[in-house]
């Protein structure tokens, strides 16, 4: 039986991580976690609560409030992935809208947003056999992972897949928006002071703007092997 490694997967947004990621868990029978969808749904909550919209944000409230958010995810085999659920309600399809999208990456900048989630994860990795992607899974979360990668595309790549993601889903969205929001998503990402948007020094940058599916699962899982 071969070891179990961790692999992390950092990097910009809409790089196509989480797609990635579940190819590869599913590949490698490992557990897949989208830490993506952790933040999301914390913002999915701070939205209900009024503690943040387009024009305002209160982050004290939030931060006082944390502990009554509970996160878990429960596999889906008709879908093949596990799904985020927000004090066990199914939030898969909310956390995915364009509203949540211009918020998340407020609610990530802060501390003890990142500290709570950041322990739940470590949690989840702690027996190794896990692929997690997110924005510091391999400078923070698991520093010590046998693979990590960066996933990187440009922007208008990004924003592309995106709109069409969106669109295919049934959502009314704009192509300007989403460029708009991917652009501000990788400002904030990027210049938070607590656990900025960096490649880890050992990890493998990995450009896939012109890269389909098939070859860059082919290219990763090469790296895997190489490390089982």
């Amino acid at each position: 039986m071969k070891q179990k490694i961790t692999i992390a997967i950092d990097g910009f947004s809409s790089t196509g991580k989480s797609t990635i990621a579940k190819q590869l868990a599913k590949n490698l029978g490992y557990i897949y976690v989208d830490t993506g969808a952790m933040y999301r749904a914390v913002t999915l909550y701070a939205m209900q609560q009024n503690y943040i919209s387009d024009s305002h944000f209160n982050p004290e409230e939030l931060v006082t409030n944390l502990y009554k958010i509970s996160l878990s995810f429960k596999f889906n085999e008709e879908l093949g992935f596990a799904e985020m659920y927000l004090n066990n309600t199914n939030v898969e399809a909310t956390i995915r809208t364009i509203e949540v999208s211009r918020l998340v990456s407020k609610v990530a900048t802060i501390s003890e947003v990142r500290k709570k989630l950041v322990s739940e994860q470590q949690e989840m990795g702690k027996n190794k056999g896990i692929v997690m992607d997110g924005r510091d899974i391999g400078t923070v979360v698991f520093k010590n992972a046998e693979l990590k990668l960066f996933m990187t595309a440009s922007a208008d790549k990004r924003a592309t897949r995106r709109y069409k993601e969106l669109l295919d889903r049934g959502d009314k969205v704009n192509y300007a928006e989403i460029l708009h929001n991917v652009q501000e998503r990788d400002r904030i990402d990027s210049t938070r002071e607590d656990s900025p948007l960096v490649r880890a020094d050992d990890a493998i940058e990995f450009d896939n703007s012109d890269m389909g599916l098939k070859e860059q699962f082919d290219r990763i899982m090469s790296l895997v092997n190489m490390r089982l």
